[in-house]
């Protein structure tokens, strides 16, 4: 069970505290697309173009990792003036390795943001690479996906009884 688990949980992605991880030595994210920087399916937003940009800010540099096909990758990543994986075969370690290397960064210092515990966590888990899980911006999914949170919720209830958390607090 403990592959499952990500090394924190946060509500939305405007809840993690990026400048004490960054004081923490984090340089690099790799961020996965759907459901933790837009809804499902979205195109890049104003709010996602301003949290890249305050990330930026601080001094990290930023790595887009998705199962997605490129066109669908390479849209969102240029407005956002970020580097992108397409067709990363999350939980492989190809997309993982490859985010790294593009944005110079190692296990050590990257991070890597999803919403999915199966693909993104388990994925981040394997390559050694500390993880952060987002609860979905938006229910509406995909069939696959829909199946895949069943599951999930089971594995997040262990998770917040194991850290003494309450349904609604996270980390």
């Amino acid at each position: 069970m403990k592959n499952f688990y990500p090394n924190r949980y946060y509500k939305r992605k405007e809840d993690i505290p990026a400048k004490e991880f960054y004081e923490e030595g984090y340089r690099g994210i790799l961020f996965d697309i759907d459901n933790t920087l837009v809804p499902h399916d979205e195109p890049v937003d104003d709010a996602a173009i301003q949290f890249v940009e305050q990330l930026k800010r601080i001094g990290y540099r930023i790595c887009l990792i998705s199962n997605n096909d490129e066109e669908r990758v390479r849209t969102f990543a240029d407005p956002l003036g970020v580097s992108y994986v397409h067709k990363a075969w999350k939980p492989g370690k190809y997309g993982y390795d490859k985010g790294m290397e593009i944005i110079g960064t190692d296990r050590t210092n990257t991070l890597f943001v999803g919403d999915q515990i199966f693909t993104d966590i388990w994925g981040a888990k394997r390559n050694g690479i500390f993880c952060i899980l987002l609860d979905p911006i938006n229910p509406k999914e995909e069939i696959q996906i829909v199946l895949k949170r069943i599951p999930e919720k089971y594995i997040k209830w262990r998770y917040r009884k194991r850290h003494n958390l309450s349904a609604k607090e996270y980390d």
